[in-house]
């Protein structure tokens, strides 16, 4: 069960799909508003996750990117015994800081929400750029994300603030805590948008997890190294 992040849809998971079908059944879902499930408006966490459930098998591992990895962890909450592991990539279970907690400033949050009204396209491109930045094909990587992006339909200016809400607000450091099912975390060391200190904090507070650094990735390790982030997920999966 693939999830997407803010802004785009599940083509975004198309570098994937040659490498992880020999070893899944992939399920690709558009989160509520974005990509093919249009006719929603802005949801909460709750409700994201809710309706990811009604179009998931039975019982699948899930795997969420960034705000999709939000979405997976709240539904692997919800629902454990439909989930047979958790693995979210280049997400947090608290993107905003909060306190000594690394994340991304509230005011630059608010920013991309204010931006939004202003300057739809200008926004998500920029926003598409954050990703990223400093890996060895940036510019390559980027005009992949934007294709994505236009080659379904676009997400209203409602359900996109609704996802920067989710990400301004949403903390699920405690409960994750207490999850007792296979956890992997990946992350991308160059990451703007989830520090690194972000995965040394949950190495200390949830050893019942794993997590995976790719050193020269930023926020879509999939993209920028689809055979080190695939080998990744079925190396983890296979001993689990």
């Amino acid at each position: 069960m693939l999830l997407h992040g803010w802004g785009l849809n599940a083509e975004v998971w198309g570098c994937m799909l040659a490498r992880l079908t020999p070893h899944f059944r992939l399920h690709l879902v558009d989160l509520p508003g974005y990509g093919r499930s249009q006719g929603f408006g802005a949801m909460s966490l709750e409700q994201m996750a809710e309706r990811a459930l009604t179009a998931a098998p039975p019982q699948a591992w899930w795997l969420g990117w960034s705000l999709g990895g939000l979405v997976a962890s709240q539904a692997a909450l919800m629902q454990p015994k439909r989930v047979r592991g958790l693995i979210t990539v280049a997400s947090s279970p608290c993107f905003a800081v909060r306190g000594d907690w690394p994340g991304i400033r509230p005011d630059v949050l608010s920013g991309f929400q204010h931006q939004l009204s202003q300057d739809f396209q200008r926004t998500i491109e920029r926003f598409l750029a954050l990703q990223t930045l400093g890996t060895n094909n940036a510019r390559q990587d980027a005009r992949l994300l934007k294709s994505v992006v236009l080659n379904q339909p676009m997400p209203t200016v409602e359900v996109l603030n609704g996802g920067l809400e989710i990400l301004r607000t949403a903390d699920l450091r405690q409960p994750l805590a207490g999850l007792a099912l296979p956890l992997l975390r990946v992350y991308g060391y160059l990451d703007g948008l989830v520090p690194r200190k972000v995965a040394e904090r949950l190495d200390i507070s949830w050893p019942h997890s794993a997590s995976v650094m790719v050193p020269k990735a930023a926020h879509a390790p999939f993209i920028s190294h689809p055979d080190e982030f695939a080998s990744i997920i079925v190396s983890f999966s296979a001993a689990h």
